[in-house]
This record gives structure tokens, C-alpha cells and sequence, in this order.
């Protein structure tokens, strides 16, 4: 590594690991207000803690990236500014040596991406909603939140407005425990207990609707005592295309792909194997984000050498922002296997490259 060479790779690492550390701590912000409120009702300490563990491997897959372009961006868009870059051309001096490192570090993050995405945040993804699951059992009553439809119950939906301690306010309950009947109970309020795994709700002033199968209608009452049965029981999680591992992903798909379930419709099973196609190119492809953002940073840094600062984080907002919306979009038609989605989601990696390819000779 010549002088030049340790400058600018140097300024880049420095660059990178300042700009990491901003965007982590921003998007902890959000994960900590989770986890205040999470303290607030009562959740253990030793479960916070693992909520906080799990939550870190995903947000390295989406920091790690940005803090390279934004790196990328600033540092070169500075040695522009600075007429650095001029005097390297007027020297002879070839931009791709200069590029050289910036670019082998990011292939490194790159792999560490892969590596990430693969084996790390599909435990991660597993282990939060087992968490999420099972944590009803570590702080019983205390995890019902006022103001959202409560559908983690089997055969109950609850809505409340306020909670006083154990008393529930302006109550909206649908039981599916009939086949074929919902039955809408509305209440003034309700004192909340459990009995076993059961929660038990003494509610007043009751509307119900239907009281039953045989009668329908409304009836009302002063006073009913409503039973939600096995609520507070640990509920095993299962595990989806977003929880294997890599070579267990793969084997998953080859078993949808040759020997389907014959218990699934083939219309099921098709939705299934798109879903874990793109699963699986969407993990290469975020890792890929890494090489992509520098190829383009670089280039995109030279040409926006004036007010660096300010178009250098424009500039970063709209490249992260086009690539990640786009990459979201695909993802959530996973399972439309007609559009192929598993190839479409690359459309933001084909677009880095031909950007590069454009810019790059024209900035040598």
C-alpha cells in the first residue's frame, strides 16, 4: 500500500467507523423507547437483555452498508473539493488504485454480510419470536397493552381502551370458541385475573351478541364473568422461510421443489417456494448492498465535491432509500410466484452496476 493509498483508505476507515456509530446509535434510539416501555410493564430484566441481543444482528445488515456509502461519499466528495483528486490525475496517478482498498473492504463487508444474514439473523428472527411468544408466561397480566386489537390469544380477540392496575376500560371482545358464531361482547369494564394458565375477566355492564347459537340476538348484562381459556400457556413458535439457516434454507427449497408436501394444495406450495426463493436472494442481495454502495459512492462522491456535506447525505438518503423501498417492495409479494419475485429482487443490485459502470469511466 503506497502513500496515497493508506491516506485515503485510511480517511475511508475513519469515515466508515465515525458514520456507524451515528447510524447505530439513531436506530437504537427506537429499540430503546421499545424497551423503556417494555420496562415500564413490568418485562424482567434478564428478558430485556436477550431483547436487546436479538435486536442487534439486523440492525449490523443495515448499518454496516450505509455507514459505506455515506464514507464513500464524504471522503471522496472531500478530496475533490480539496482539488486532491485533480492533482492525482495531473500526477498520473490512476483513480481504480485509489479505489483499490475501499473497494477490498468493502467485499469484506460484504462477506461478513452474507455470513451475518445467513447464520446470525435467522437465530436472531427465531429467538425474538419465541421471545415474543413465550414472554406472556414471565410477566402474566402486565404485557396487555391498551389501545391495539390483542389477537395472541386462540379463539379471542381483545380491545381495551385504558387499564387501571387489573382493571380493564371500555372492552371489546370477539370469541370464535363456537364454530360457526362470533360473538361480540362489548363492557363498561373488567377486572382482570388468571386462574392456572386461564385469564378471567369479571366484566359489568355487558353487551353480548349473539348469547348463542339457539338464541340469537342481543342480551345484555350487569355482570359476567368470561373465560379465556389457556391463555398463559407457552406457545411453540413455528418457524418459517425468514428462520433457517442457510444450507437448511436450501434444503428447504430443493424439498418444495422435488418432493412437496402432500398435504399442501400445489398452489400453496408454489406461494411457499416463491417465498423461500426470495428469502434466500434477498439475504445475498443485502450483503451484496456493502460492494454496491461503495462502486457507486466513489464516482457519485467526485462528481458532488460542491457543499460536500449537505449533497453527500442527500445523496446517500435517495441511493439507501431507492435500494431498500424497492428491495421491501419485492419482499412483500414474496409469494406471487408469477412475477418472480426471487429475480426481481436483484433489479436494485443491476441498477448499482450499470450506475457504476457509467459514472466510474467518467470520473478516471
Amino acid at each position: 500500500m503506497n502513500t496515497i493509498q493508506k491516506y485515503v483508505f485510511s480517511s475511508f476507515f475513519t469515515a466508515f467507523m465515525l458514520a456507524w456509530l451515528v447510524l447505530s446509535f439513531v436506530i437504537t434510539i427506537g429499540l430503546m423507547v421499545k424497551i423503556a416501555q417494555l420496562m415500564i410493564q413490568g418485562l424482567p430484566a434478564h428478558t430485556i437483555g436477550v431483547f436487546m441481543l436479538i435486536g442487534f444482528p439486523e440492525m449490523l445488515s443495515l448499518t454496516i452498508p450505509l455507514a459505506l456509502l455515506v464514507s464513500a461519499l464524504l471522503v471522496f466528495s472531500r478530496l475533490s473539493a480539496d482539488s486532491e483528486i485533480a492533482a492525482m490525475r495531473a500526477c498520473g496517478i490512476n483513480l481504480l488504485s485509489v479505489m483499490k482498498y475501499p473497494i477490498l473492504f468493502a467485499i469484506a463487508c460484504t462477506a461478513l454480510g452474507f455470513y451475518i444474514n445467513n447464520e446470525i439473523v435467522p437465530r436472531a428472527h427465531e429467538a425474538r419470536y419465541t421471545l415474543k411468544n413465550n414472554v406472556s408466561v414471565d410477566v402474566g397480566l402486565e404485557l396487555l397493552e391498551p389501545g391495539r386489537m390483542i389477537d395472541d390469544f386462540e379463539k379471542v380477540k381483545l380491545f381495551f381502551a385504558r387499564k387501571e392496575g387489573n382493571w380493564l376500560y371500555d372492552i371489546l371482545a370477539f370469541d370464535y370458541a363456537t364454530e360457526g358464531v362470533t360473538r361480540e361482547i362489548k363492557a363498561e369494564k373488567a377486572l382482570v385475573s388468571t386462574n392456572g394458565t386461564d385469564i378471567v375477566l369479571d366484566m359489568y355492564k355487558v353487551r353480548i351478541d349473539p348469547i348463542d347459537v339457539q338464541r340469537p340476538g342481543a342480551a345484555m348484562a350487569d355482570r359476567l364473568r368470561h373465560v379465556i381459556p389457556n391463555a398463559m400457556h407457552t406457545r411453540a413458535y413455528a418457524r418459517n422461510e425468514r428462520d433457517l439457516r442457510f444450507w437448511e434454507l436450501r434444503d428447504y427449497i430443493d424439498q418444495l421443489h422435488y418432493t412437496p408436501p402432500k398435504n399442501q394444495k400445489p398452489e400453496r406450495v408454489e406461494e411457499l417456494l416463491s417465498a423461500a426463493r426470495t428469502q434466500y436472494s434477498k439475504r445475498l442481495m443485502q450483503a451484496c448492498a456493502c460492494f454496491c454502495f461503495v462502486l457507486i459512492g466513489v464516482p457519485l462522491g467526485i462528481k458532488t465535491h460542491r457543499k460536500e456535506s449537505t449533497i453527500g447525505m442527500a445523496v446517500s438518503l435517495v441511493v439507501a432509500l431507492s435500494y431498500y423501498l424497492l428491495m421491501l417492495f419485492v419482499d412483500s409479494n414474496r409469494e406471487l410466484a408469477f412475477v418472480y419475485p426471487h429475480l426481481l429482487i436483484w433489479l436494485p443490485v443491476l441498477a448499482c452496476f450499470g450506475l457504476a459502470a457509467y459514472l466510474i469511466p467518467k470520473n478516471l
